[in-house]
């Protein structure tokens, strides 16, 4: 691990704390694998209640927020040299497991210097590295530069209302990080965007006949297909036009996505929208001509897109398929957080110092708690090292990741103030 620069005296004390306790880490990741949080049904109780407890260990008042007894939140905070507050986030609930396809225990074990689990690295690994800075400013007996606060939330995976939430309008912080693992392939990333995304439900009515003589009567299939092929080749057709700092956000983007998809199906990611028919449902017998039909079409856009303007165009272009309806819309606008944004910037460079690697500024495909954290007018970004084996057979992190994330996430908050300061001047 590499030294920052110039560094504020009690980061460089809690640094060289964390590098000298790496196994404490391992030990409260593996605490937290320990206590199973499958969501379904997503107690998590017990993972909570070792969060609290080396929170609470390290000095920090912790407070519970819940809406379902099985599924508490904590919010803690870590009092800082000055009135900037960086908040730490993780969530406690995991994916399920089968147990018998793993060759591992997914309530964690130990081979060398990896730690496998359900949760290894998606992410209960980076949430103990988080948990860990906290202990080492107080094991140094030092303020941190800013507070630190931290919301450890249930419900994520299954984007239930008991998670975050239920406390985001509780939190006042300056900038958030959230810990998901950003990082795969030997390629490292910030996400500092996410897509906004359109749900589409279509339903196509026809007229039953025998399917003998079809041209008696209407096929809802057909209808509903014609209607679908229509709607999806206007959509990638489309180029999308965001704003100058979503285009920067972009070329970060297509450059990270690039090996693994190429660049021409990494740009047209970004460039168009993507639209993906994800159920189809249509018919009840072979010899009869359906009479109904029903689709549900998954359309995501780059941030800073206006996503109602792409809806009106949707139902535009279905009003030339009068048997087709849409049936139900559910949007979301995609955020981000500009690429020279104090929270952005410091996470950057800290992770790139750290690592000795480039650290690529990317938008996810996707979203989540970034969203409602970044509508709720705290810019937050996405960070952690880890594996791209989360949700998968054999979840697991690494010694390294783990030591990595927890002297990152200590050095942050420096970063962080500096880069505020700049911003400023």
């Amino acid at each position: 691990m590499s030294d920052a620069h110039a560094e504020h005296a009690g980061t460089a004390a809690a640094v060289e704390y964390v590098a000298d306790t790496t196994e404490d880490v391992i030990e409260l990741a593996s605490d937290l694998l320990a206590a199973d949080s499958q969501n379904p049904p997503g107690d998590t109780t017990a993972a909570a209640a070792v969060v609290r407890d080396a929170l609470e260990s390290a000095g920090l008042a912790v407070r519970e927020v819940t809406v379902d007894p099985a599924k508490p939140n904590l919010l803690a905070e870590l009092p800082g040299e000055r009135d900037l507050t960086l908040l730490y986030n993780g969530h406690l609930d995991t994916v399920p497991y089968e147990a018998d396809r793993w060759t591992h225990d997914p309530l964690g074990e130990r081979d060398d210097d990896r730690l496998y689990g359900r949760g290894a690295t998606d992410m209960k690994g980076p949430l103990a590295a988080m948990v860990h800075a906290a202990r080492a400013f107080d094991a140094v007996d030092e303020r941190p530069p800013v507070n630190l606060a931290y919301a450890v939330v249930s419900d994520e995976e299954t984007g239930g209302d008991a998670g975050l939430p239920a406390v985001v309008d509780q939190l006042d912080a300056d900038a958030c990080v959230i810990g998901e693992t950003t990082c795969e392939g030997g390629r490292h990333s910030v996400t500092v965007a996410d897509r906004g995304s359109i749900w589409l439900t279509l339903d196509a009515r026809g007229e039953s006949a025998h399917g003998s003589r079809p041209s008696l009567g209407v096929n809802a299939v057909d209808e509903l297909w014609d209607a679908l092929a229509h709607l999806r080749t206007s959509l990638r057709a489309r180029d999308l036009d965001p704003p100058e700092a979503v285009r920067e956000i972009v070329e970060e983007s297509v450059a990270y996505y690039e090996p693994v998809m190429g660049e021409r199906a990494a740009r047209a990611t970004f460039r168009h929208p993507t639209a993906n028919l994800g159920e189809f449902h249509g018919g009840d017998t072979i010899n009869a001509v359906p009479e109904q039909a029903r689709a549900r079409l998954d359309v995501r856009l780059v941030a800073g897109v206006d996503t109602r303007e792409v809806l009106a165009d949707v139902r535009e272009c279905l009003r030339e398929h009068e048997n087709v309806t849409l049936a139900d819309v559910s949007w979301s606008r995609g955020t981000y957080v500009p690429l020279d944004s104090p929270i952005a910037s410091a996470t950057a460079d800290v992770a790139s110092a750290v690592t000795g690697d480039r650290v690529h500024r990317r938008s996810a495909t996707g979203g989540g708690d970034a969203k409602t954290f970044r509508n709720a007018g705290i810019p937050t970004v996405e960070f952690a090292l880890g594996t791209d084996t989360l949700h998968g057979v054999d979840e697991y992190t690494t010694s390294d990741a783990l030591a990595g994330n927890a002297e990152i996430f200590a050095r942050l908050p420096d970063a962080f103030a500096r880069a505020h300061d700049a911003v400023d001047e």
